[in-house]
């Protein structure tokens, strides 16, 4: 099943397929911020709030971001369009984005669509956060 941009919609079957709104939350470790999400990141509300933790985050001076991607349940091509725009947001204010516990499935997409060239991705969250210190 293809998203509105022509990127595949996968499932990455966790939690059962019940649909839960996404749940964004963040803490600090050292200079690098991580973001848990939890839930499916789908166009609508779930991509908005991702992108609005991200800006205020941004805002606030947190540059060097991990995107702990554990308990996502669902993303569609907006979803991935979202991590796109965290991953430029970051960049152009002299940071970076690293993706972290990323399911097969997830990671299959990455290598189907590309990118995963665009992006850095680790297998935990303290490897993430310990590539910043590189």
């Amino acid at each position: 099943m293809s998203g509105p941009l022509g990127f595949p919609q996968v499932p990455l079957e966790v939690g059962g397929g019940k649909e839960m709104p996404l749940e964004v939350t963040n803490h600090d470790v050292d200079r690098v911020t991580v973001i848990a999400l939890d839930g499916r990141v789908v166009f609508g509300h779930e991509v908005s709030a991702l992108r609005d933790k991200v800006k205020t985050l941004i805002d606030a001076g947190k540059k060097n971001l991990v995107l702990n991607i554990n308990n996502v349940t669902f993303i569609d091509s907006a979803g991935l369009g979202a991590l796109v725009t965290v991953h430029n947001s970051a960049n152009t204010v002299g940071g970076a984005l690293r993706l972290c516990q990323v399911a097969p499935k997830f990671k299959e997409m990455l290598r189907m669509t590309k990118m995963d060239t665009v992006f850095r991705v680790f297998n935990t969250e303290a490897e993430a956060i310990h590539s910043f210190s590189k």
